[in-house]
């Protein structure tokens, strides 16, 4: 069956108080919007708590875009369908089918529920669970599947989907303020992406033209909106500093201590080293695997 929306997860924002929980994920809904847009995807949008839910016919391609936003922990292509037994009955059979469950594979069902509902988790599993066996003599497996099905039930209605991707995780794009970012290397960019993670936004001071276009690729990569400056050796960096910036990152290691050391402290504001315990492999290896080339 053809998946009709995509389940989207977010793990952080929710241990929030009850406005900036709401303020964070109206931001997330946002830059999901954003960067759907930029890739002209057709969808809409729903949300509840703890869940947004994207609906669109181009899975596939939204999926992509999707695992590149800050603040998602997982998504799964999802079919929707009520919350009655025999709703959930009927299609858990059509996917358990069109899954060429037979005597020879196993399956687990993994079923949860949020609501009032006059069954539990655990009714839904067996009677379900019964059907397919009933339906494909496929056996039971709870540890070692060679299928599993995910049953959400939602109040209404219920989300069925077979596998959870993972996406990058961390805090929504611009939730946490602007930072500096000193960018001499495509080190220092890696340092970026570290507080963007966060939530961060950056105004990148670029020392060369050709940093400012990895520069530029990068953010439309990763669909963050960012400022950037080419400025000469010889300009104070220091110069840039506005207040509303919360602090300063370098791509300094650890074998650059000396000049972590001489660097000049503006008043009142940290100087961040994302990297500074990081060594050379897991460097090259985290650039790889963010899209920059080293």
């Amino acid at each position: 069956m053809k998946n009709q929306l995509i389940i989207v997860r977010y793990g952080e924002i929710a241990l929030k108080g009850k406005e900036t929980r709401r303020r964070f994920e109206d931001k997330l809904v946002s830059n999901i919007k954003k960067a759907l847009e930029t890739e002209k995807i057709i969808f809409k949008t729903t949300k509840e708590r703890g869940r947004i839910y994207v609906f669109t016919e181009e899975i596939n391609k939204s999926i992509k875009v999707l695992q590149k936003i800050f603040g998602l922990t997982s998504i799964s292509p999802a079919i929707k369908t009520k919350s009655d037994i025999n709703s959930m009955q009927e299609l858990a059979t059509k996917i358990a089918k069109e899954n060429k469950l037979s005597k020879n594979k196993s399956f687990a069902l993994r079923v949860t529920r949020t609501g009032s509902h006059n069954y539990t988790s655990q009714d839904i599993a067996i009677k379900i669970g019964n059907d397919i066996v009933k339906k494909t003599n496929a056996k039971v497996n709870l540890t070692k599947p060679n299928f599993e099905l995910f049953i959400e039930i939602r109040n209404n209605d219920t989300y069925f989907y077979t596998k959870k991707t993972r996406c990058i995780g961390g805090m929504p794009y611009n939730t946490q303020g602007t930072i500096l970012g000193l960018i001499d290397g495509i080190e220092s960019i890696l340092a970026s992406w570290y507080l963007i993670r966060r939530g961060c936004s950056v105004f990148f001071l670029c020392y060369d033209e050709k940093l400012c276009k990895t520069v530029e690729d990068f953010s439309k990569k990763w669909y963050i909106d960012s400022e950037k400056k080419l400025i000469k050796d010889e300009e104070n960096v220091y110069d840039y500093v506005k207040k509303n910036h919360k602090a300063i990152v370098t791509g300094y290691k650890i074998d650059e201590i000396e000049e972590i050391k001489n660097m000049k402290k503006p008043d009142g504001l940290p100087i961040l080293h994302p990297l500074i315990a990081m060594n050379k492999e897991e460097i090259i290896k985290k650039c790889k695997e963010i899209g920059l080339k080293t």
